[in-house]
């Protein structure tokens, strides 16, 4: 496989020429499904707008339009609020009626909401988890919607393509996951940013040293110790093994990727303890109170943060160094966005939504509202930017090769009902990383088929 050269080429990959199915019993961890949850959703009323030849109404639309949104933390949950409130008041007849869901119950039982009364529109991410839904029909068809957008390069029209040809998604928002820190801290001990494992190895003995936790970390909710994986693994063995390891392509017992959990292991002392009873929130407030050094997360943690100064005092840096051979080039930038259930009660408000979703404006309307990510159209004014959405976009800008997150870039059962317990499991014992691999390798056989 040959490295792609920049974001384009690697979204491009992930529309496969196929996306294989997945029995629902083994994709969901709860029996409850985020449809009951949710309710039914409000009754809609068709459009009033005038339709265009695209499917798409060219002047305002009426009635309600339900949107299920997984953004249950303050920040993002005003952030939607704001963006939901320009759409209603620019079409005076409409009323869009927002259901919240905690974020891991919305997405750990995605597949039973949408299979019953989903909301018109809902939140989700790009690549592979968005194309899975497509592939299984229960996401609706939005070709139509972007034939009316601009502002979107060619790589996010990729990112949101399904394995068909046709678009399933709008992205919105997207961010890149690195180690954060607060810079008065690092001024204050008179900390150097680490550029290899080394560097981090040694920072982290003197912040332990001084009282602090060296590195932030929760993992109750399972997904974001995967971060720290994806990591440690784009370092140890680069982008192409990554993306092939993803895909189901190799085998989770080679020297690879034991070395892989072996570096982790090697730095295991230096995370927060206790962290499978500790939030991503709870572990980002011990960062905010200066109680840890560090934090290997995405950048929605500055939501942690009050604006103004304490996030101004918000720094990060690209994972360190492992091998000199691979280096620092690849980072992880998820897209975050909105799709249309297949069969939504208000098609014409909800694809309305979905074109108003694309445009800077209400990107920006967004980011007012949570300034830890970075807009999706290239033609908002970035000239409003934090010093953190800036060094962001340029950190995402300059990377050679970017991918989305474990449980995105995999087959969502194999992330949630595999690699989940296994990572926690592997917190709590990091010495059997040969168990461990053995293990996951024969459950990867058994959801990949090979």
């Amino acid at each position: 496989m040959t490295r792609p050269s920049n974001e384009a080429e690697y979204l491009a990959r992930m529309v496969p020429p196929s996306v294989r199915g997945v029995d629902r019993r083994t994709l969901l961890r709860g029996a409850l499904g985020v449809g009951a949850l949710l309710g039914a959703g409000g009754l809609a009323a068709c459009s009033s707008g005038s339709t265009s030849s695209s499917g798409v109404p060219t002047g305002a639309v009426s009635g309600t339009v339900t949107v299920g949104s997984n953004q249950s933390d303050a920040v993002p949950k005003a952030a939607v609020q704001s963006v939901m409130d320009a759409f209603a008041k620019a079409n005076s007849g409409t009323t869009v009626k927002i259901n919240t869901v905690d974020h891991n119950s919305f997405q750990e039982n995605i597949n039973n909401y949408l299979q019953g009364s989903p909301d018109d529109v809902f939140t989700w991410f790009a690549g592979y988890r968005m194309q899975f839904f497509a592939e299984k029909g229960l996401a609706g068809d939005i070709s139509d919607v972007w034939k009316n957008i601009t502002g979107m390069s060619d790589a996010l029209k990729k990112a949101s393509t399904g394995a068909d040809g046709k678009q399933y998604f709008v992205p919105m928002t997207n961010y890149p996951w690195a180690v954060f820190y607060r810079k008065s801290v690092f001024k204050d001990k008179g900390y150097q940013v680490p550029k290899t494992l080394d560097d981090l190895n040694a920072l982290g003995a003197q912040m332990k040293k001084d009282g602090l936790d060296p590195i932030a970390f929760g993992d109750k909710d399972g997904w974001p110790a995967m971060g720290t994986f994806d990591q440690i693994n784009l370092r140890v063995n680069g982008y192409d093994f990554h993306v092939s390891l993803m895909a189901g392509k190799e085998d989770w017992t080679s020297p690879k990727v034991k070395k892989v959990f072996d570096t982790w292991a090697g730095i295991l002392p230096l995370h927060q303890s206790d962290s499978l009873g500790r939030t991503w929130q709870e572990a980002a407030q011990s960062l905010q109170q200066k109680k840890s050094g560090m934090y290997v997360l995405g950048s929605f943690l500055a939501q942690q943060f009050t604006k103004g100064a304490e996030q101004d005092d918000l720094d990060f840096f690209g994972f360190p160094e492992i091998d000199s051979t691979i280096g620092t080039d690849a980072v992880e930038a998820p897209i975050d966005g909105y799709m249309m259930s297949a069969r939504p009660k208000n098609e014409g408000a909800a694809k309305k939504l979905l074109e108003y979703i694309s445009q800077p404006e209400a990107q920006l309307l967004a980011l007012k509202a949570d300034p830890s990510v970075i807009a999706t159209n290239d033609k908002a004014d970035t000239s409003g930017y934090t010093a953190l959405q800036k060094k962001s976009a340029e950190f995402v800008k300059s990377a050679k090769s970017i991918t989305q997150f474990m449980d995105r870039d995999t087959r969502p059962d194999f992330a949630s009902t595999v690699m989940i317990p296994a990572i926690q499991s592997f917190i709590k014992n990091p010495k059997d990383i040969d168990g461990l691999c053995t293990s996951i390798q024969a459950q990867k056989k058994s959801i990949f088929g090979s």
